[in-house]
Parts: C-alpha cells; structure tokens; sequence
C-alpha cells in the first residue's frame, strides 16, 4: 500500500493542494519527485538506518520529502520551525541526523547552528548559501523506479515543555515499502476499517512537524486520497477551504474547534462545510461544552480519539458514544489502569495516572531513565496522564501529571477549570495554574485571552470567578485573573504552560512552599 498505486491508475489525480495557493502535486509527481530525491540521498551515502531532519514551514516539498525517506528506510525527524536555535541543535545531534533539509524561510535559525556533523543540506524553498537546492537535485537523478524499498520511520521530538525535547523513536519496520505488517500501514487501514473509501478530500490544518498531522496526511496518501494542507491554521480560512476543495475528511484540535466558534454566528454560516463526512479531533482533551457545539453545527460526524506519539496505548469514541458519556475519549483499545499515588489500581471514578498494558515498542532517543520513568513495576506504561474510568470501562482525562496545583494539601487539577473557562462568551483562551501562596502552598489562578482586550479588568475578572463558583466547587475555582493579548500555544494548539506558570515562580527556590 503506496502512492505508487494510484499513481499508476489516476496520475493526474491530486495527491497534495496547498490551501491558500491551490498549488496542486499529482500522485505521478509526488512518486517521481519522492523516488527522486529518495535516489538523490543515496547517491550521497545515506542507507537505511540514517537519519534526516526536515526543518521548514508548511510547503509543497514537505511531504514529498518524508515520502522519499519513507521509502528509502530512512528515519526523519520533523522539527518544530518555531524552536529557537538551541532547540533545533539540541534536536539535531541528539537524533544524528546526517542531512537537514530547510527552506529560505528559516534563515534567522540556520545560520545560528553548527553543521559541521551534518554533510548533506538542501533547501527545498528558495536558496540558502551553502545548502543544495531540492529542484536541482531532482532534476540530476532518474525517476525510474526503486530497487529494494524499505519501509522507514518517522521519528518525532516532543515540544520541550520541560527541558530539551525527547526523541520518541521507535523500531524500523524492515519491511519492503508497502508491506501489510508494517505499522504505517496498518495505521492507514485503520483508516478504512469500516469500509474502502477513495473519493476523500482530507484537510490537514495543523503544521506537519506534528505527529498526527503526518501521519494521518501520508496514511491517506496511501489510500489514494486527496491531502489539502493549510500554510497555517486560521478560523475563517479553515471555514473558507472546506468550502472550496470540498473536503470530505478533517483533522483537529480543540484549540481550532475554539476559534471557528468564536467567530460571530453570521460568518460561520457563510460557509458550506456540507461535504464533511468525517471529522477527527485529539492532541487534547475537548471541552464538553465545545464539543456539543461542534456536534450541533456539524452534526453526528465528529470522532475523538486519545494518544501519543509513543503509542503506548489508544481509545476512540464516536458521536453517539460521546453523547451518551459526554466528555470521554473513549473505551481504551488496549488493557487500561488507574493508578492512585500509592501505586495501586484505583476503583471505577477514583482520579489516578493513566497507565496501558501493550502498546507498540519505543524508546525515547539516547534517554534510557526517561524510558524507565513511564514504565511501573507491573511493566504498564503511561504517557503522563490524569484521568479515570467509570463503571462503563470509559476513559476520562482530567489533566497532565505535571500541572496538577497542590493548594492546601488537596490535589487539583485545572484542566476542569480551563474547560469551563473556555465556554464564556468573552473568553477566547483559558490557562489554570498555581501560583505561590504562603497559606495555601499554591493558588489557583487562571490566566485568560478575553475575545475583546478591552473589557479585560476588575469586571470581567469577578464576572468571571464567580461564573466558575456556579459550577464548581470553590477549591477548584481560580482566585484571581490575569489577562493577556495570546496564550503560548504552538500552531497546533499545544498549550506550554510551563511558560505561563514561570513568570510566577520567579524568584523561589521550590515549586513547593
């Protein structure tokens, strides 16, 4: 299962439309560019085990490239393009890579790096002094088909909310490209577990250097669909792109789901988002009231599902299902425990770390006391997640380990805050953190991106405390608000609340008082 099959029946079908452009690659362009640039990495001493980085916007190459180290059993590591220079070093030699492909667009970062250990640096948008360029490399190498195509692997590096981002790298299939056991492919016919589909019109808005989006653009690849990729994620365009390639299949993460509805009502019924059959969501938890807005404006179409890069274990939920249990990711696909702070399983409705038994093998990258931390005695393993499972067996998230706010000895986690925060009608983002209390150790306070900057203040803050005292026990409830112009999330929507809580940690020794 590859693009090379339906290059071979439609060669002019539409493999990848960039969304704002309409820049069009068909499946014959994307299998001769990726076997290409694939022989041109040969040609260069790069055999399969090696390792490419991919540093760059969303762009035309970008999945022509992992295509190529996809088939040439290749590792490739897509860094996130708003790392600073220390990061995207610190991601470059852990991982090895041997060849660095950019684009003119990362100027300001590449010039800051050292490349001694890197030989082969290309870039694939515009020129960069020192770098081949991707058109010219193409054009010196044959388009004939591959000799011994092996199944490579992507190997993704998590954002750095604490410390250097971790490489989380699993074993190469080595297996010939297309293989049926190879995880690629049977993560692209999971896709279609319920019947063949060859007519999809997938939108990929969020940037690629993400897992999901990655995998889920180069799984319809194989399947022969059409992937139409967003520059950059934006409400309006979002609404306006469904409208225009009529796409039938959608990826997103809460954060969007947010913004689209926030746009006032008249704007969102501009659009016709009619041809969506399908609409997956994860990354994050989705708040209950967001996502029966979403359900109401869409309809029954919108599947969650929770994971992790490390693939340690899944659940998925359908419309249905989740009107029936609103706010759950789901039954787990693996064998699930809660697990309280004494280390034994908790009951139905106990809050505890999220632990699967199974999962898929991995390792993080040159770290072995990080690959031991998420394993238990009992050899579950745990992406790190607060939650528990009701009498049903569904899994429901309550927060990150991490960010859980310790304030007078009871343990609270704020993601039930931001939830509701975030259904205000004057907030567009929601951030709950402790912060440094001499009575309490930690109190709870939320930091919010209001919809409009100028009703940020002493009203809005009470409006806004005592609009969570309704609903919430008071502990839980946020003492005070702070108000910002934007909350750091990366684009696709990964909220580094390390960030927002530093600022109020300046000065103390501890996180504990």
């Amino acid at each position: 299962m590859t693009p090379a099959v339906r290059a071979l029946e439609k060669p002019d079908a539409p493999a990848i439309v960039m969304g704002a452009s309409g820049e069009v690659t068909t499946y014959a362009q994307l299998e001769d560019r990726s076997i290409r640039f694939a022989r041109a990495l040969r040609s260069r001493g790069l055999v399969p085990g090696d390792h490419i980085a991919i540093l760059m916007e969303n762009n035309r190459p970008f999945l022509e490239i992992c295509w190529a180290a996809q088939r040439s059993g290749l590792y490739y590591t897509a860094i996130n393009r708003h790392f600073r220079a220390a990061e995207v070093q610190h991601v470059l030699d852990d991982c090895g890579a041997v060849a660095l492909v950019t684009s003119e667009g990362m100027a300001d970062v590449v010039e800051d790096l050292d490349l001694q250990q890197i030989p082969l640096r290309v870039t694939a948008v515009g020129e960069l002094d020192g770098y081949d360029r991707y058109d010219d490399m193409l054009a010196a190498e044959s388009g004939a088909p591959l000799d011994n195509e092996l199944e490579g692997r992507e190997m993704l590096y998590s954002g750095g909310t604490t410390g250097f981002p971790k490489g989380v790298r699993k074993p190469l299939p080595g297996t010939p490209l297309g293989d049926p056991s190879a995880p690629p492919v049977q993560i692209a016919l999971g896709l279609v577990a319920r019947g063949p589909r060859t007519d999809v019109v997938y939108l990929s808005p969020a940037p690629l250097y993400h897992a999901s989006p990655l995998v889920f653009s180069m799984s319809w690849h194989r399947l022969g669909g059409t992937v139409v990729v967003m520059e950059s994620f934006d409400a309006r365009t979002c609404l306006a792109s469904i409208e225009r390639y009529r796409i039938t299949d959608a990826q997103f993460v809460p954060t969007m789901f947010v913004r689209m509805l926030k746009l006032p009502t008249e704007e969102r019924e501009r659009y016709d988002t009619s041809s969506l059959r399908e609409v997956v969501h994860g990354a994050a938890p989705c708040p209950v009231s967001v996502k029966q807005q979403m359900l109401d404006w869409w309809g029954p179409i919108i599947t969650e599902y929770y994971s992790g890069t490390e693939d340690v274990g899944a659940s998925v939920i359908g419309p249905e299902e989740w009107l029936t249990h609103p706010g759950s990711v789901g039954r787990p696909m693996q064998e699930c425990h809660i697990v309280g702070p004494d280390g034994e399983e908790a009951p139905a409705g106990q809050v505890g770390v999220v632990y699967f038994a199974g999962g898929r093998p991995f390792e993080y990258h040159n770290d072995p006391e990080k690959t031991a931390s998420v394993t238990n005695d009992r050899g579950w393993r745990t992406l790190g997640d607060m939650g528990y499972l009701d009498n049903d067996g569904y899994l429901y998230l309550t927060d990150r380990q991490a960010f859980m706010i310790i304030s007078g000895g009871v343990n609270i986690y704020p993601q039930e805050t931001e939830n509701l925060l975030v259904g205000h009608p004057a907030v567009v983002d929601a951030a709950v953190i402790g912060v440094p209390d001499d009575e309490m150790g930690e109190a709870v306070k939320a930091v919010v991106q209001p919809v409009n900057p100028a009703t940020a203040g002493a009203d809005l803050e009470a409006e806004l405390i005592d609009y969570c005292r309704a609903t919430l026990a008071s502990y839980k409830c946020p003492r005070s608000v702070d108000f910002v112009d934007e909350l750091p999330r990366d684009p696709n929507g990964k909220l580094y609340k390390r960030r927002v809580r530093d600022r109020y940690w300046e000065g103390h020794d501890s996180r504990v008082i």
